[in-house]
């Protein structure tokens, strides 16, 4: 079925939505303020990525508020999402919101502001944390639910990688500052802008049934200027609930990068691997007394998103309910972020 879509903003990660949603066959307005970013779209970013624009896609710089939508995506920078989920609600009541991470700014009027619309609304709402649904990742919780390798005793995640790519694929940037990317409060940072990890660590931890988070211990790194505040690098320790143990390291400075994360069991561990090398991810299994074994999973960096776009169709055609990336886990991801730089300032263990 040709689902109709409207995605928000023109840059990066809109156009990797965009060919998803097109790639099948759906029909998709891209809506965005700025006149420079729709053309650049048409003209470099889509054409340069995929091989050639696709004349289907509607490019628009304003709005018709009465006209239908299934799904609506969100791909702007985050200190504007909470403006745009209120204005795609009201206006569009779609069946689905979709909001590219973070779900917002790191703010409690932010979160307050968020958890307040999702609470009075019908629309289904879903964070855009991709990686909880690759390949790499539903093999890994096939793994971890078999019971194959004992009980959990340790989850560690590093997600560090220079953000020289992000600027690569934003060319129009020069340096931090000139976006939100440079701005902790907006939502930028390693914390926020990595948050993939965080929220891969409790999509884990749910797996796994060890509880939710509620205490963080943060470390951060802060670069500062006047035209920059941000944390270069974030060192979280995590507790659970239950009492389960564990880490994460994200920064913006690591060359080449490490996306990974470990399980440690009582039988053995798992090492999930994004971008293991460049054309596959990869587990990396032991067990006691046996070789460690290596599984690749070929992909592409347009891969990343097809998972996510067949989760939705999924959604919309009835075949699944929205359990994986539902926004109350996305505030969940923010209220650790928040706790995180809080934790940071007053050098303390914030409890959540």
């Amino acid at each position: 079925m040709p689902y109709k879509v409207l995605i928000f903003g023109a840059g990066s990660v809109g156009n990797h939505h965009c060919f998803a949603c097109r790639s099948k066959g759906w029909q998709v307005d891209i809506f965005d303020h700025d006149l420079e970013a729709l053309e650049r779209m048409r003209t470099n970013i889509y054409p340069n990525r995929y091989g050639s624009w696709d004349p289907e896609i509607k490019l628009l710089n304003s709005l018709i508020r009465s006209k239908h939508y299934d799904l609506i995506i969100i791909g702007t920078p985050p200190d504007t999402h909470s403006i745009l989920i209120e204005e795609a609600l009201s206006a569009f009541h779609p069946k689905i919101l979709m909001v590219e991470k973070p779900l917002c700014s790191p703010t409690l009027d932010d979160i307050s502001r968020l958890t307040e619309l999702i609470q009075n609304t019908d629309t289904q709402c879903l964070v855009g944390y991709n990686h909880n649904l690759t390949e790499v990742t539903q093999r890994t919780i096939e793994i971890l639910t078999s019971g194959s390798l004992g009980d959990p005793l340790s989850l560690h995640i590093r997600w560090q990688e220079h953000w020289s790519g992000i600027f690569s694929a934003h060319p129009w940037l020069k340096n931090p500052g000139d976006s939100y990317l440079g701005w902790w409060e907006r939502g930028g940072g390693a914390c926020s802008e990595h948050s993939h990890a965080i929220s891969l660590w409790q999509h884990m931890a749910d797996i796994l049934h060890v509880g939710r988070i509620d205490q963080v211990t943060a470390v951060m790194d802060i670069c500062k200027s006047e035209a920059y505040e941000y944390d270069r690098t974030t060192q979280l320790l995590l507790s659970t609930n239950f009492g389960f143990k564990g880490s994460i390291l994200l920064d913006v400075v690591t060359k080449p990068y490490q996306k990974t994360m470990r399980l440690q069991c009582k039988q053995g561990f798992l090492e999930w691997h994004t971008n293991f090398d460049e054309q596959n991810d990869a587990i990396k299994v032991g067990y006691e007394n046996t070789p460690v074994e290596t599984i690749l999973f070929p992909k592409t960096r347009v891969n990343d998103f097809s998972p996510q776009i067949q989760y939705i169709d999924d959604i919309l055609s009835s075949r699944r309910s929205l359990t994986i990336n539902s926004v109350t886990s996305g505030l969940d991801t923010m209220r650790i972020i928040y706790a995180a730089q809080l934790s940071n300032k007053n050098q303390e263990t914030v409890n959540i």
